[in-house]
């Protein structure tokens, strides 16, 4: 698998996240669910910083 179909999952998983985040607060729906879903974005959002700077890094090199 290539460093740029790495970031691209990465980058996609955020986004899901994001939109179930989204779709469960327009629902009104569960805070407790809302509140796991920001977490587990936050955490994809790491690995993929983390993901892309690596890549960068492994370019210039």
């Amino acid at each position: 698998m290539s460093s740029n179909t790495l970031v691209l999952l990465a980058c996609a998983a955020v986004a899901v996240v994001l939109l179930l985040g989204l779709v469960n607060m327009m629902r009104g729906g569960s805070a407790n669910v809302s509140q796991r879903l920001m977490r587990l974005r936050v955490l994809l959002q790491f690995v993929a910083i983390v993901l892309i700077m690596g890549v960068v890094w492994w370019r210039s090199t």
